[in-house]
């Protein structure tokens, strides 16, 4: 198998250069980029009304609800897009889904 690299983007690269969308050439490349600056709806965890069933959790595309020592914790927000899939399956209205208000996340994924 020919293993490729994502090509790096940078200024003076031509577009001839810059790797396919859709393509996936090496494993990891998504957790160097703050994809979570691109939604538009933001789920909000209630910790109150979790019951700790985790169905959020591996239904998340984003892989942006982490799980810590068997418990569900609060969004990464570094990575949640804000497609509301955690939000359709909760059933117990743990998580609602809200406008954005587009703050800056800092470095842990947190507003």
């Amino acid at each position: 198998m020919n293993s490729k690299r994502a090509a790096e983007i940078r200024e003076d690269i031509r577009w001839q250069e810059i790797t396919p969308g859709g393509a996936v050439y090496e494993g990891g490349t998504a957790s160097a980029v703050k994809t979570g600056d691109w939604r538009v709806m933001r789920p909000v965890f209630h910790a109150d009304r979790c019951r700790q069933c985790l169905l959020c959790a591996p239904t998340c595309p984003d892989m942006a609800i982490p799980v810590k020592d068997g418990k569900r914790e609060d969004f990464d927000y570094f990575y949640c897009k804000g497609c509301g899939i955690c939000f359709k399956v909760c059933p117990f209205q743990a998580i609602s889904f809200e406008k954005e208000t587009h703050q800056e996340v800092n470095g842990d994924g947190n507003p």
